[in-house]
């Protein structure tokens, strides 16, 4: 059981979302929620607070009555449960509402505390609402899909639940509970922040860490296998650059091949005399896919870490509007709920997995193509050259999911577009960046499953098994546990699958 006091780390979305730990609230945490309720509703009584009796957006200028100010709060979540499209994973939304949950656990919304109490209870009794990819914007936050999470939380709309998609109101009766009390906000309050897009970007920053585990595991192995010197990986090259992901790189990959038989020491091959030869048969040099990775493989590191401080910092914010600050006995008009922090991450974010995509292609082109690489058969071919073709068909689909992470990889975060009678004349467009970067990332793993496949049997053709480090013979048995030996040709889509799901549901 954890309990929640109003901060989240990544291990905590990781544990709560990923390994489905149970959640209670901290007892202080429920009574700065009541005490930020109780101020709101004593507060608003005699002024103009916006979403409490006005209306919204540019209908902000109309006051509400009193006697209506509920029925805003209402007309506001069914209104706004537009969204279309493909559904997000429930796993995704589950992440959402965890973010959701934390922000109106600061006390600074002025929720019903019904609302934080419920939401925890859908979350240990996996109980997702479904929530469409389309319909963001991304500047009063998530409005359409939180709107689809509030539609839920009043007795409302669709869930997950049990693996199955249902009518709210069934799960409530057969679970016994009862919709959130609307008194007060409680509409704008859930709807008005960037939870969806941060409970996304989260998740996302985990398995791109996993990707880029993986990615470092196959790069050290291609290393090895073509006998590559391991001066690039030194620690005396790497400290003469002042980046610290690089020299962690650096010092991963030395780390996976110090019990490696198969990488070489320059000194004992070329520093060992002057050579009478004019032209050298083996390479002086490796190609960049090989020599470079500490080099391409660092600014991911780098940005994966500023990454995963931006969307931290964003889910343990006060992301709504207004603000309440009970202590100062005021309330503030602003744009907290404006998602350009994520957005911009969510790029930064896809653009360097594209690239772990592109080394991921280029390094296993390397070990395709056996004019390049000296040593193995075309397309790593087990079987009789020109009858059987290997991974010859899986580089296709390896060089076209790379081509699509390219294209998705165009900024979300200047793609702005005025609507809402232009009151949301700039907007951040920051859950479309995160579901775009979900997608690369899914590619990626793609590319990545292929070129594991690939170094399993490169491995087995050169009968290196007992001579490659221990941590890359852990990857050969894992892999060859999903995928066979094969000589002839097999249909070849059903362990790619296999393979992706493994490693990105791996916890390495």
């Amino acid at each position: 059981m954890i309990t929640l006091k109003g901060k989240l780390e990544i291990e905590d979305f990781f544990s709560i979302v990923l390994k489905e730990e149970s959640i209670s609230l901290d007892k202080q945490v429920l009574q700065k929620v009541k005490d930020s309720f109780e101020f709101l509703k004593n507060f608003s009584e005699n002024k103009i607070i916006y979403g409490v009796n006005t209306g919204f957006g540019p209908m902000a200028q109309y006051k509400i009555e009193a006697a209506q100010q509920v029925q805003l709060q209402y007309n506001l979540i069914r209104s706004h449960a537009s969204g279309t499209g493909n559904l997000i994973p429930p796993t995704y939304v589950k992440a959402a509402m965890l973010a959701r949950l934390n922000t109106l656990s600061l006390g600074n919304s002025g929720v019903h505390i019904s609302v934080i109490n419920l939401m925890t209870t859908l979350i240990n009794r996996n109980i997702t609402p479904v929530i469409y990819e389309h319909g963001g914007v991304g500047a009063s936050g998530d409005l359409v899909q939180l709107a689809h999470m509030a539609l839920v939380l009043i007795g409302e709309g669709e869930v997950f639940y049990n693996g199955k998609r249902t009518n709210t109101k069934d799960v409530f009766k057969a679970e016994n509970l009862q919709p959130i009390t609307v008194a007060l906000r409680e509409g704008i309050g859930l709807m008005n922040g960037t939870s969806v897009m941060t409970g996304i970007g989260i998740l996302n920053t985990i398995y791109t860490r996993r990707l880029l585990n993986y990615m470092i595991a196959c790069s050290s192995a291609i290393n090895e296998i073509v006998a590559a010197y391991d001066d690039h990986l030194s620690l005396e090259l790497n400290l003469t650059k002042k980046h610290s992901g690089q020299r962690k790189i650096a010092e991963l990959m030395r780390e996976h091949l110090k019990d490696s038989t198969l990488t070489r020491k320059r000194e004992h091959y070329l520093y060992n005399g002057i050579s009478e030869a004019t032209f050298f048969e083996e390479k002086v040099q490796e190609y960049y896919s090989l020599r470079c990775v500490p080099q391409i493989l660092g600014p991911v590191l780098d940005t994966l870490n500023n990454v995963e401080k931006i969307v931290i910092e964003e889910v343990n914010s006060a992301n709504d509007n207004p603000i309440v600050d009970v202590a100062k006995k005021q309330v503030y008009h602003g744009g907290n709920f404006h998602g350009d922090y994520v957005s911009l991450e969510m790029d930064k974010l896809k653009l360097v997995v594209t690239k772990m995509s592109i080394l991921a292609e280029r390094q296993l082109n390397y070990l395709l193509n056996s004019k390049l690489n000296d040593i193995l058969p075309p397309f790593v071919n087990l079987g009789q050259l020109g009858l059987n073709f290997g991974m010859q068909g899986v580089q296709f689909t390896a060089t076209s999911t790379t081509a699509e992470n390219q294209m998705l990889s165009n900024p979300m975060y200047v793609h702005s577009i005025p609507n809402n009678n232009d009151n949301q004349d700039v907007v951040s467009m920051g859950t479309n960046a995160a579901l775009i970067t979900k997608k690369v990332i899914e590619n990626a793993f793609e590319v990545v499953a292929i070129e594991l496949i690939t170094i399993v049997q490169a491995i087995e053709y050169l009968k290196v098994q007992d001579k490659v480090s221990v941590k890359t013979k852990e990857l050969y048995d894992a892999i060859r546990e999903i995928v066979p030996v094969f000589t002839e040709d097999v249909v070849m889509y059903p362990y790619v699958n296999k393979v992706k799901d493994y490693i990105i549901n791996s916890e390495d």
